[in-house]
């Protein structure tokens, strides 16, 4: 039970509506089904008990008034009650049968009824004789125990009941099927709303802050696109406001930070006059400010990105090309893999060039070093794959590892300057999701990791 209640859990909320349509539909029609069905052939078998006891009685009257004047056609008038097709009369008179009309084994009429009729009382019961069904109508008709029995058949009634129920068991199972259509017709109109809150909720997740609600007439939905839409303006405006300020700082920093790699470049020429200790410190000061100045530049670009809709610049772009120009110092050693003609894809070719740059110079520090740079068609799309030498990122991380300031387990382990700013995969997440595409991270066969950027493909 539990089990089934999951799985029942676990389908869409549309068509969960969608079957209770149906369900409750089709049980208001089979319950309507049923009362028609017992009312219709309980009206219809009355009527033909009824005409047929009546019948009966009006022959039965008629035998009697022959068998009282002795007439000798008695035969003659049997056959004259028959009337209808498949209709038998029989007539026990001196302990003997006399048949007319269809030809009936008289052992096959049931003995309880005759012995109802042989004590005074008339007698009907439905029965099957030969595979067909009838009713028999047994009266008496002398005191000296002379029974007179009419069989009916009721073939044409059981074929309209029949045909009545199939009709109404096929109106049933129709009714179901337009509930579930109905369900989810309705559904589809009460869920709409909720289907777009999740869209505008998803693209804003996915860093398009413009994403707002239609503003809808209706008085129970109206208060929660307005909401929604303040709550994304405000959202924006703190989001841009932050990214502004961030800017600033950063842009303000610059300033120091180039007087700063001046001064430690000057002290760097003059290492040699200075004491191994101070010589030590000047090291370690150059890789911080190399540090500090390259999560400045990370900061300013992704501040940029934040300010500057990434659609101003975009314009096809070759793949292949991107892929071969990556700087030989962060794929030094890696197996370029292009295909023939190589995909184009709809970008900003500065933005896609980072991306790539940043994703080789993730698997130097952290992967140790990229050992393919590869294109490939996945799934429709046009994919850039870069596989590196590492230990993998653990299925608890991928997602993770795109968030800014987050860095891998090796960070810190090669020097001051090997856990880079935490800012690399972040960008490269901005800049792929405001090209329409997706990054991911998965294992790469035989071992290591393998990042992944998918964006649409285009004809050339």
């Amino acid at each position: 039970m539990n089990g089934l209640r999951g799985r029942w859990k676990s389908v869409s909320l549309r068509w969960r509506v969608a079957v209770a349509f149906g369900l409750v539909t089709a049980a208001v029609a089979g319950l309507l089904s049923i009362t028609t069905w017992q009312l219709a052939s309980s009206y219809m078998l009355d009527q033909r008990e009824r005409g047929a006891t009546n019948q009966a009685v009006v022959d039965a009257r008629l035998v009697a008034d022959s068998l009282r004047r002795g007439s000798d056609d008695l035969p003659t008038l049997l056959v004259g009650l028959t009337g209808e097709p498949e209709t038998a009369a029989l007539l026990l008179s001196d302990g003997r049968w006399t048949t007319a009309g269809r030809q009936v084994d008289v052992g096959n009429v049931p003995t309880l009824l005759l012995a109802l009729a042989a004590s005074g009382t008339p007698a009907r019961q439905r029965l099957v004789l030969d595979e067909s069904p009838v009713l028999a109508v047994a009266l008496p008709v002398t005191a000296d125990g002379d029974l007179f029995v009419r069989l009916v058949p009721l073939t044409e009634l059981d074929r309209t009941l029949r045909f009545l129920s199939i009709v109404l068991v096929a109106g049933t199972v129709l009714a179901g099927l337009l509930g579930v259509l109905l369900g989810w017709w309705t559904a589809r109109r009460a869920l709409a709303p909720l289907t777009e809150l999740t869209d505008a909720a998803g693209r804003m997740a996915e860093g398009d802050l413009s994403a707002r609600l239609p503003v809808r007439r209706e008085a129970d939905l109206a208060p929660l696109a307005s909401r929604f839409n303040a709550t994304a303006e405000a959202l924006e405006e703190r989001v841009q406001r932050d990214a502004r300020f961030a800017g600033d700082v950063s842009h303000e920093l610059r300033t120091p930070l180039t007087t700063m790699i001046n001064a430690v470049e000057v002290l760097r020429r003059r290492r040699a006059d200075l004491p191994e200790t101070a010589g030590r410190a000047v090291d370690l000061l150059g890789a911080d400010v190399q540090r500090f100045h390259r999560m400045v530049e990370d900061l300013l670009e992704i501040s940029r990105g934040i300010q500057v809709p990434h659609g101003h610049d975009l314009a096809p772009v070759d793949l292949g090309v991107v892929v071969r120009n990556v700087p030989a110092s962060l794929v030094s050693g890696a197996v370029i893999d292009v295909p023939e003609p190589a995909p184009l894809v709809t970008a900003d070719r500065r933005r896609l060039d980072q991306v790539v740059a940043n994703l080789c110079d993730n698997a130097r520090h952290h992967g140790g070093g990229a050992v393919r740079l590869g294109v490939v068609r996945r799934d429709g799309q046009a994919a850039i794959e870069v596989d590196d030498a590492g230990p993998g990122v653990p299925a608890d991380l991928r997602d993770r590892v795109f968030e800014r300031f987050t860095r891998g387990a090796r960070s810190g382990r090669n020097g001051a300057y090997s856990g880079g700013t935490g800012l690399g995969l972040a960008l490269v997440a901005q800049h792929v999701h405001g090209l329409g595409g997706r990054v991911w991270v998965e294992d790469r066969p035989g071992g290591g990791a393998r990042f992944v950027v998918a964006l649409e493909e285009v004809s050339s």
